[in-house]
């Protein structure tokens, strides 16, 4: 079968989907139709429906939606089986039920990021760098039932910088899984796929979970890491959601701050871990278990994000501790 016979449902949602589906397209595979999730309302009375990054690249290019709001709709399903699609592709979608990931007769593949069976779960990228790996990648894998779990057809590595945040992480995964996918595609295609079990994987060590991220988990603990665990920390959720604190001065006043960039210093502080200490124009930093944590960039609560240097020029740095 060449490419242009091969029929194609793509399955996506953020911006890190499409990067795959432009490959596809460009590359004159016969995509027949994209499933993403439905308009999301925003706004401050969410009176305004905001359409997924992937179908507003499906629609500035003519390619057929669907937006289902449950996967088991018969609607949908009915819908679905209409497309006739001979294979399905999966990237940062949600959770497949049987009755959809089982329907084409060459199988449905997903795109992960992350080595499976490492770091199984909805935060990937994050939990690498939070977690100080110098090497992560992306896997396709066939679905079955348990999530991240069917076996794997292809991975590549990529390596992570210790001055990489999940931002620059994201992108380098998100280039290198586009490639992943038509490459995938193209083997299929050849009849050159033998998928391993991911429990037949080599050396993979101890599993690592990616669960879902929220604000509590963003909130930095200055008395339960080291300075690398908290450099790692940052750079593992900036520029989104980004790792906040809470800075109390001599006075009591409480200010929240998120933090984006940090640079670490070693040594051993003479000062309690969590005192922050500042020339008042050039640096801010806070005694931690191993050094001094630089903050290079932040954002107080109702401003801007910003160079350390900008924020200290509008704000009387007070005396005080991180919370």
């Amino acid at each position: 079968m060449k490419k242009e016979d091969l029929r194609i449902v793509y399955m996506g949602t953020p911006e890190f989907a499409v990067e795959s589906l432009r490959r596809l397209v460009e590359g004159g595979y016969n995509v027949v139709g994209v499933i993403t999730m439905p308009d999301k309302p925003v706004g401050r009375h969410q009176d305004t429906l905001q359409a997924s990054a992937v179908k507003q690249y499906a629609v500035a290019h003519g390619l057929p939606v669907l937006q289902p709001e449950k996967l088991k709709e018969p609607a949908f399903l009915e819908q679905l089986r209409a497309l006739r699609a001979d294979l399905q592709i999966v990237v940062a979608f949600r959770m497949l039920p049987e009755v959809v990931w089982a329907m084409p007769p060459l199988g449905t593949f997903n795109l992960h990021a992350s080595l499976l069976p490492q770091y199984r779960g909805a935060a990937p990228i994050n939990w690498a760098v939070i977690n100080g790996e110098t090497e992560t990648g992306v896997t396709t894998f066939f679905l079955r039932h348990e999530i991240d779990t069917g076996a794997v057809i292809r991975q590549v590595r990529v390596p992570i910088a210790d001055t990489d945040n999940v931002g620059i992480v994201h992108d380098k995964l998100m280039e290198v899984g586009g490639q992943l996918v038509v490459d995938t595609v193209d083997r299929i295609l050849a009849g050159d796929v033998h998928p391993v079990p991911q429990e037949e994987m080599p050396d993979c060590g101890a599993l690592k979970a990616a669960p879902k991220i929220f604000k509590e988990t963003c909130r930095i603990d200055w008395q339960g890491k080291t300075l690398k665990q908290l450099h790692d920390f940052v750079r593992g959720l900036s520029p989104y959601p980004a790792a906040w604190t809470e800075m109390q001065d001599a006075s009591g006043k409480v200010y929240s701050l998120k933090i984006f960039a940090t640079e670490k210093e070693a040594g051993t502080p003479e000062e309690p871990t969590g005192t922050i200490l500042s020339d008042g124009r050039t640096y801010l930093k806070v005694a931690v278990d191993g050094g001094y944590l630089h903050l290079t960039e932040l954002q107080i609560a109702g401003k801007k994000r910003m160079r350390t240097e900008d924020f200290l020029r509008g704000f009387r740095m007070p005396d005080g501790q991180m919370r």
